[in-house]
């Protein structure tokens, strides 16, 4: 009987308990600091909390990566099971997470693949899921990294900004262009491509940003029927539930899972905003 292999991730992923239960995911938190208060993300503060307080804030929220010791703990923990150990990462584009890791692997002497995602919340966690298929199937780790190289490159991630509130609390746009925005109702279409996140396109009202995100995963595959939709939100799951619900009338995918956006990915997401995420 070929091993298992142990994956870990950090928080950022999204995926919902029950999946990480199936699949001994062990995850390592990032750290969120609201205020004066620091928090362990789902873990001494749950999404729904976060949202709350980030919300009646008039500051973002600061995230912080697990350090290199808390992941080195973890990794010299696991390797006593004597299972192969496969670690998930937000984008080091976005986080110096993977940064982390590596060298928690240093430190630990452990054998574990560090495997930066090059994606953020279930563009990040769909990869896992993949990653736990393939396990179960029984493949070894070097064709599970392989596999998981083709899907992070096939990966789409659409970033849906309703709002540019935090965006302009981050100090990545001015108020006044802000207030325009706002005014206008224009919503933001972002992309995240190579690990990095890019600019898509504008749309001015509701309608025409919902109906024009839809669009644009029609125009990305002329077959869904094995593909699985991550969708996560920032408390706004009614608008999460009408897209899943228009995804699956129209494309028929494999399966989508909605979850909660984490601290994250949300801090910028703002109000409002949806992460799409496909493979």
């Amino acid at each position: 009987m070929k091993p298992m292999v142990q994956l870990i991730t950090d928080s950022s992923a999204d995926l919902p308990l029950e999946l990480i239960e199936k699949y001994r995911i062990k995850v390592v938190p990032l750290s969120v600091r609201i205020g004066d208060s620091e928090y362990q993300e789902r873990i001494t503060i749950t999404p729904e909390e976060f949202y709350e307080k980030m919300f009646a804030s008039d500051e973002l929220p600061k995230t912080s990566q697990p350090s290199p010791s808390d992941f080195a703990n973890v990794f010299t923990e696991l390797a006593k099971n004597g299972e192969p150990m496969l670690c998930f990462t937000i984008s080091s584009g976005l986080s110096g997470t993977y940064q982390s890791a590596c060298l928690g692997k240093e430190i630990s002497g452990a054998d574990v693949t560090v495997f930066d995602t090059l994606g953020g919340s279930l563009g990040h966690g769909i990869q896992i899921i993949k990653a736990a298929e393939m396990a179960a199937e029984g493949k070894p780790l070097e064709e599970i990294a392989e596999g998981l190289q083709q899907i992070r490159d096939r990966m789409t991630i659409l970033i849906l900004l309703d709002t540019l509130e935090n965006v302009v609390k981050g100090g990545r746009l001015g108020k006044f262009q802000g207030s325009i925005a706002k005014v206008l109702n224009i919503k933001i279409i972002l992309e995240g491509i190579k690990g990095n996140i890019e600019m898509l396109e504008k749309v001015r009202g509701t309608k025409r940003f919902f109906k024009r995100s839809l669009d644009l995963i029609g125009e990305r595959s002329a077959d869904f029927s094995n593909t699985v939709f991550g969708i996560t939100h920032t408390g706004n799951i009614e608008d999460a539930e009408y897209i899943k619900s228009e995804i699956e009338s129209r494309y028929h995918p494999k399966e989508i899972i909605v979850n909660y956006m984490g601290a994250t990915m949300g801090t910028y997401a703002g109000k409002g905003g949806i992460i799409i995420s496909f493979v």
